[in-house]
């Protein structure tokens, strides 16, 4: 257990070695959350919405931001690695898959509470915006944390079957599961087939049951529990997935080109 915590520990100080030399990646990641929660305020305002209609726009922006930056670290924990032309130096050592993605997840962690904090103070300070009560606000951020693993491992998975030239997949899987999980509007405004594929993501329940705080009705019954299960289950079968594509790549060579 100690070696396997050591392991998990060196990946997520890694990614903060990379992180505070590339300093100007991270000023460009928040860069867009931070314009989008000014600009989706400023349109609120301008249309003089209710405080809660306002704070619904408000907690998709924060929420959208979160997960962006959060999952990207998860994907940067394998895309610098391929950017740099070293992932068969990286996997030369005794370490596995799951290594390299929980350690990028921590780290992910703390970069996302960072950007947490600072968008709800932007938010509070231009717009009056308010958290609803800890049990309301923890267990819905846990969710968009759970949930930017599992798109992190999703892009992952992808560059490892199909190689850099999909590392675009990066940066819109966290935008395609905000149109679909109702970042600005409920889901049942969605075509009925979105919305039952909505149903099936984990981001639905966690908005979804956010958004109470502010006092809107749930669509779905019992979010958070249907939210953390389908996260849990998501994790497992993406990381065996996860775990797979990188023996078919060594097979295949993948990793060799890779890291040419």
């Amino acid at each position: 257990m100690s070696w396997l915590i050591s392991r998990i520990a060196a990946f997520t100080y890694r990614n903060a070695l990379f992180a505070g030399k590339n300093i100007f990646t991270f000023a460009e990641i928040l860069f867009w959350p931070i314009i989008q929660i000014i600009s989706i305020g400023i349109m609120g305002s301008f249309l003089k919405l209710k405080p809660d209609y306002l704070f619904f726009l408000l907690t998709g922006a924060i929420a959208s931001g979160v997960l962006q930056v959060a999952q990207l670290d998860v994907a940067y924990g394998f895309l610098y690695d391929v950017w740099s032309k070293s992932v068969k130096q990286t996997f030369i050592a005794p370490v596995k898959t799951y290594d390299y993605v929980f350690g990028s997840w921590l780290f992910g962690i703390v970069r996302g509470t960072l950007s947490f904090v600072l968008l709800l103070v932007i938010a509070w300070f231009a717009f009056g915006f308010f958290l609803p009560p800890w049990p309301v606000f923890l267990p819905a951020l846990a969710g968009l944390f759970l949930m930017a693993l599992i798109l992190g491992m999703t892009v992952q998975f992808f560059i490892l079957l199909f190689g850099q030239r999909i590392d675009i997949i990066a940066w819109i899987v966290s935008v395609l599961m905000m149109l679909i999980c109702g970042i600005y509007y409920p889901v049942t405004y969605l075509p009925k087939i979105l919305t039952v594929l909505a149903s099936f993501i984990p981001l639905t329940y966690f908005l979804e049951y956010f958004r109470t705080g502010y006092g809107f009705p749930l669509t779905f019954t019992h979010p958070l529990l249907k939210g953390f299960i389908l996260s849990f289950v998501y994790i497992a079968a993406i990381l065996g997935l996860v775990h797979w594509a990188f023996a078919r790549s060594r097979k295949t060579g993948m990793i060799l080109k890779l890291s040419e």
